[in-house]
């Protein structure tokens, strides 16, 4: 019995190998390299599941009206913006990349130890100079591992220092620790959740749900977010976590291929709150090509076009002494 579970084991060994040397031929390297189209993440992820006829929240509306109806849907990426790339940047490694420490500091207890596979010249969301969230992701296409950092500054001998890291084996459907943050204030990934060209535009078609923010949020999170980051108990608040889709009679004809792209993919699989920010902006990665007049048109959806899908599961923090 002992020799036939080995085998078992090391057949389903082989497949999971051959799967990610299947993935990795389509990815190239570098800075904000396509990806050939693929989504990031196993069949059974949470980012992968069809939300298209998913009960409706309870307090959907009463969620979306304390956003505010009328906001539009934004793209937060693009071309460049103040001189740097325009969205959250990453950088695709092989498997030999050389790994280096990463420091930890404000959620040391909640980080993944390095070291990481970060490059020296590994891109840092809003540039070397900026003063946002400093996101670093580096995808190890060989090994189908993803390393993100928080606020992320080079040190010297070709360290890091970062709020926060987490490291994703992208093989599995993974949760954080409850409570735990990753580099994102939810303590979701990130990279599975961008809008990319390689999808929008080369393939034309989004299998994954997308990643945006809100300027308020509430002390609660919903899995398969694992943290809050919000001092405010109001239950009119979206939690962390909280997933909307684009309601399903919302007209997508007469928007650019892209974006097209972009609402039919939010009627299927809807975004997670990830972190705060401004109001309904959608993350994406950065590419010289986007045509930014197109993603404009995103505006055109509104607050009271979406849908909260119910919340299972959710985790209220205790108010703050």
């Amino acid at each position: 019995m002992k020799s036939a579970v080995v085998v078992v084991a090391l057949v389903a060994s082989l497949v999971a190998a051959a799967a990610v040397n299947a993935q990795s031929g389509k990815v190239e390297l570098g800075a904000n390299a396509s990806l050939g189209g693929l989504r990031l993440l196993p069949d059974d992820s949470p980012w992968h599941q069809d939300i298209s006829k998913s009960p409706v929240d309870p307090r959907s509306g009463r969620i979306l009206a304390r956003i505010g109806l009328d906001k539009p849907l934004r793209a937060d990426f693009g071309t460049e913006y103040e001189g740097a790339p325009n969205g959250i940047q990453y950088v695709v490694v092989a498997k030999g990349q050389k790994r280096v420490p990463v420091r930890f500091v404000e959620y040391a207890a909640e980080s993944d130890a390095g070291p990481y596979p970060i490059p020296p010249d590994a891109p840092i969301e809003g540039g070397p100079k900026g003063t946002g969230d400093r996101h670093v992701i580096v995808l190890d296409r060989d090994e189908w591992r993803l390393y993100e950092i928080f606020n992320a500054f080079p040190e010297a001998n070709g360290a890091w220092r970062g709020d926060g890291g987490a490291i994703w084996d992208l093989r599995k459907s993974q949760v954080r620790n409850p409570g735990w943050t990753s580099a994102d204030a939810a303590g979701l990934p990130i990279l599975p959740g961008l809008v990319r060209h390689d999808e929008a535009v080369a393939k034309g078609v989004i299998e994954h749900a997308l990643r945006f923010t809100l300027a308020k949020t509430r002390r609660a999170y919903v899995p398969p977010a694992s943290h809050y980051a919000s001092d405010a108990l109001d239950e009119d608040l979206a939690p962390m976590g909280m997933r909307v889709r684009l309601r399903a009679d919302f007209d997508v004809s007469g928007f650019a291929p892209e974006v097209k792209a972009i609402l039919v993919a939010l009627k299927k699989y809807g975004m997670f709150l990830a972190d705060n920010g401004s109001d309904n902006f959608v993350s994406g990665a950065p590419h010289p090509s986007w045509n930014v007049d197109a993603l404009r048109q995103l505006m055109r959806v509104k607050t009271r076009d979406l849908e909260v899908i119910e919340m299972t599961g959710l985790v209220v923090g205790r108010p703050q002494r």
